[in-house]
């Protein structure tokens, strides 16, 4: 089954303020703010890697014909994911739906993981999604309104040799998730993950074996990886109010059969 274009865009998010970290660059955040600006959503994206990001405001500039708002903030530092909800804030007059999408992999067998590898990953991946989501909550909740949508992965459900300290980041996004949602679901907050099992991009492939992506992508059903848009809109959906009833919940992204 070939991916096939996506779906136009429907005003799922009109009216709404979305921000998306670690946006910059082609993977799932990018693809990510891309479907919410073509949702209707006034987007606000961010990412450490400042160049990156101008450029990816940049090319985002061809679904309205205006950049998003774009926010360097390193997830691990507290302050800097302050400065980036109140700036969002500032600029959209509230905070809709905040996509926590930045996270750090890697390969090492736990024979010879060290605690730097192991807390650096952890440190991004599942500390970071924490640091975002309390900052957004707590103005969520003054307008007890909003929404969450985490960035998880199957391998927080599914064993891979090398990937001990990203699993683990990846199923404590998961409990983040489903205990986070029922901290403020009588505020009328709603937060849900959606958990791809891989899409592939660029970065991706720099940071994987060729062989280890054909490994992958042989145990999808469809025979292949998914698009970065594919789980994109999978994250719009979360967003929107066709989700209304949904919270705690980890979307599993993926085709994989046994």
């Amino acid at each position: 089954m070939t991916p096939g274009t996506p779906p136009p865009g429907h005003g799922l998010l009109t009216g709404k303020s979305v921000l998306i970290t670690a946006a910059a660059g082609t993977g799932i955040g990018s693809a990510a703010a891309r479907r919410c600006l073509q949702e209707g959503a006034r987007v606000a994206i961010s990412d450490r890697h400042e160049r990156r990001l101008a450029e990816t405001a940049e090319a985002l500039a061809d679904v309205t014909g205006e950049k998003p708002l774009a926010l360097a903030c390193d997830v691990t530092d507290e302050e800097q994911v302050g400065a980036m909800i109140a700036a969002t804030v500032e600029e959209f007059g509230q905070l809709d739906v905040l996509v926590n999408n930045a996270g750090l992999g890697g390969t090492a067998s736990v024979l010879e993981m060290t605690d730097e590898q192991w807390s650096t990953v952890l440190d991004v991946t599942l500390t970071g999604t924490f640091r975002c989501t309390r900052a957004a909550l707590r103005h969520m909740a003054e307008r007890h309104s909003g929404v969450v949508i985490n960035n998880a992965s199957v391998i927080g459900w599914r064993a891979q040799r090398g990937q001990a300290h990203y699993a683990a980041a990846k199923a404590g996004v998961m409990a983040l998730t489903r205990c986070s949602a029922l901290d403020v679901a009588h505020l009328g907050i709603r937060v849900n993950a959606v958990s791809p099992s891989i899409a592939v991009h660029p970065f991706l492939a720099k940071t994987t074996t060729p062989e280890l992506l054909d490994e992958l992508a042989e145990r999808e059903a469809f025979g292949r990886a998914a698009e970065p848009w594919e789980v994109a809109t999978v994250i719009a959906f979360l967003a929107s109010d066709y989700s209304n009833y949904m919270t705690g919940e980890v979307v599993s992204v993926s085709s994989q059969h046994p």
